[in-house]
């Protein structure tokens, strides 16, 4: 038996990738590494492209976890769908502790660069439109942002012509108390969700009788759970731009911090936040 240390590195250091599978192969690196092009000399565009850049990666990976909680909804499978909704809601803590990294660059290092921006704006992400569509803050007038992409104008419509994960979780709840013939409330389809009295009277059963119904106990936890994850990055986001921008009008054309203030009060799971104070 050998006294020599053992070096982790050596054996991938030997190792020939000409004809194997290396790290950089794998993620793509070369082809990702390249897609950063700030449009200024400003030193701090390349935080703000980065920022932006992973933040679409983390949305695209809660769209994949999401749409694999819906099908793992509607076909019974559970347990699964729990541990997906745990992952989304830390995933936008991930998306939540990247502000602190951006809230180091300054106003006058964003006034640098921000007129290379143009009228592109955080406003136009398809991926965080299809998150709130898919949970069921759903407005479709925010579908005109979209218009020159026809196919991502039709991915978002044809989200909004179906039951939102949301309406999916009140038909679990209503089948699973009262039996597959009960009335469900209609979906929402074309408007964010508001409270439904039936929908908040349901909930109250279940955390009345937690122990008669601990799994739908368990699924509205997990959602005020990501709802609370989802509330919190966009405080941060509003606190992030009035620190930088303050009440100036977005390059995207918005308010700025007044509609992303307005923002905040839109609520994901009404009843399950609004039960809360019948209980």
């Amino acid at each position: 038996m050998s006294n020599k240390p053992y070096n982790p590195g050596s054996e991938g250091a030997r190792m020939n990738f000409k004809d194997a599978m290396s790290y950089g192969d794998y993620l793509k690196l070369e082809t990702m590494l390249e897609l950063q092009h700030p449009l200024s000399d400003a030193h701090d565009e390349m935080l703000f492209v980065i920022q932006h850049q992973t933040s679409e990666l983390w949305m695209k990976l809660a769209l994949h976890e999401m749409s694999a909680a819906r099908n793992a909804l509607n076909s019974g499978d559970i347990a699964n769908m729990f541990k997906m909704l745990a992952r989304v809601s830390r995933i936008f803590e991930q998306l939540n502790n990247a502000w602190d990294v951006l809230r180091t660059m300054t106003p006058a290092d964003y006034t640098k660069f921000r007129e290379a921006l143009g009228p592109s704006s955080g406003f136009q992400s398809y991926q965080y439109r299809m998150i709130e569509y898919v949970l069921g803050n759903r407005n479709p007038n925010m579908l005109k942002p979209h218009a020159h992409l026809p196919d991502i104008h039709e991915m978002l419509s044809d989200e909004l012509a179906r039951p939102s994960f949301y309406d999916d979780v009140i038909r679990l709840l209503f089948t699973t108390i009262d039996g597959p013939d009960t009335d469900i409330p209609a979906p929402q389809l074309d408007s964010p969700h508001k409270a439904v009295p039936e929908v908040q009277e349901k909930w109250k059963q279940v955390y009345e009788n937690i122990e008669q119904y601990w799994t739908l106990y368990e699924l509205g936890e997990k959602l005020v759970d990501l709802e609370d994850y989802f509330r919190r990055w966009r405080f941060n986001h509003v606190t992030t731009v009035e620190r930088v921008i303050g009440f100036k009008r977005g390059t995207g054309g918005t308010a700025g911090v007044e509609y992303l203030r307005r923002m905040l009060s839109v609520e994901l799971f009404p009843e399950l936040w609004h039960l809360r104070g019948d209980l």
